[in-house]
């Protein structure tokens, strides 16, 4: 365990940049759901390589208490977007 307040390690700036970095590249896909919608073709290819080539119809189930489905997985990607949790899985 390091100290407080301390530098990363090379590893620990790895990992960290390795997150920031996807993080930052889910804010962007959120962004173009955003501004163009679902129907728009980048945001189609992105939901097809997410989901291995092929958009899964509805409904999207999901084991979050608050919302237990979602009628397609637009409306899934929208709410992972608004909610800001960019890795939630179903």
């Amino acid at each position: 365990a390091q100290q407080p307040g301390t530098p990363l390690s090379d590893q620990e700036y790895h990992q960290f940049f390795k997150f920031l970095k996807i993080t930052i590249q889910a804010r962007t896909a959120c962004q173009l759901r955003e501004l163009y919608g679902c129907t728009n073709s980048l945001v189609q290819r992105l939901d097809e390589y997410e989901n291995h080539g092929v958009i899964p119809p509805g409904p999207i189930c999901s084991e979050l208490p608050e919302n237990t489905f979602f009628h397609n997985f637009c409306t899934f990607s929208l709410y992972r977007c608004i909610m800001k949790k960019y890795f939630l899985k179903v």
